[in-house]
Formats: C-alpha cells, structure tokens, sequence
C-alpha cells in the first residue's frame, strides 16, 4: 500500500506547485518561469537519482525505454508550458480542476493504450472528474 502513501504525497506537492507558480509567475513571462522550474526539477531529479540509484543502471535502457521516457518528457514540457500559460491568464482555483481533466482522459488513454480493465469506481470516478471539471469552465 505504499504507493497510496506516495500518491497522497503527489497530490499534496501538486497543490503546492498550483500556489507557488501563481505566486512566482506574476510579472514575468510563463515561458520564463516554465524554463526556470526546468532547470530546478532537473537538478531535483538528479541529484536524487546520484545518491539512490547506481549509476550502471543507465547501461539497462532500452531503446523502447528512451523513445518512451523522451515522448512524456516533450508531453511534459508542453503540459507545462500551456499550464503556466493558463496560470498567468486565470485563478490558479479554475485551471487546476480544469488540468486534472488529465486524470479521466488518462483513465481512457490507459484501456485503450495499456489494455487495463474498467471498474464501476474508476468510471464513476472519472466520470466525477469530468463533471467538475466542466463546471469549472463556466463563469
């Protein structure tokens, strides 16, 4: 059950990412500010993967493991090029509901991609996500 824990734990710092981008966006261009979280993450990510993972490990990347990881690092830059975008438009309280709409088009994206079973809870869940987030849209 430990991936429950490290679930929460990305919902809490995802929050966090929505009210420190609109506190640090202001008055700067968001393709400024995308390209300086950027550099920040990337040191994040490195210097943690420096003191946890063997280095060697890099040796076991397949071709499908880097077309793959490089195809969702550029879906990842997008993603967050067009949300600072929006961030810098409109109340962080409106974009982010209307940003989680990628959990449901994930759900969808992993039965027809990934093959993974549809249950009740996970449709309705779904479901959910896309009411609110259309409720969001309306002013």
């Amino acid at each position: 059950m430990m991936w429950q824990l490290y679930a929460v734990m990305s919902a809490i710092f995802a929050s966090l990412v929505v009210i420190l981008a609109k506190i640090g966006i202001a008055g700067i261009d968001s393709n400024l500010a995308t390209a300086i979280r950027t550099v920040v993450i990337l040191i994040v990510a490195w210097g943690i993967v420096f003191f946890t993972v063997p280095l060697d490990s890099v040796k076991t990347l397949t071709a499908k493991n880097w077309t793959f990881l490089i195809l969702s690092g550029i879906a990842t830059g997008l993603s967050w090029v067009c949300y600072f975008k929006a961030l810098q438009m409109e109340d962080a309280s409106r974009v982010a509901p209307i940003d989680k709409m990628s959990v449901a088009l994930t759900i969808i994206l992993a039965f027809v991609i990934l093959g993974e079973k549809a249950s009740v809870q996970v449709l309705i869940g779904g479901g959910l996500i896309v009411a609110g987030s259309l409720v969001m849209l309306w002013k």
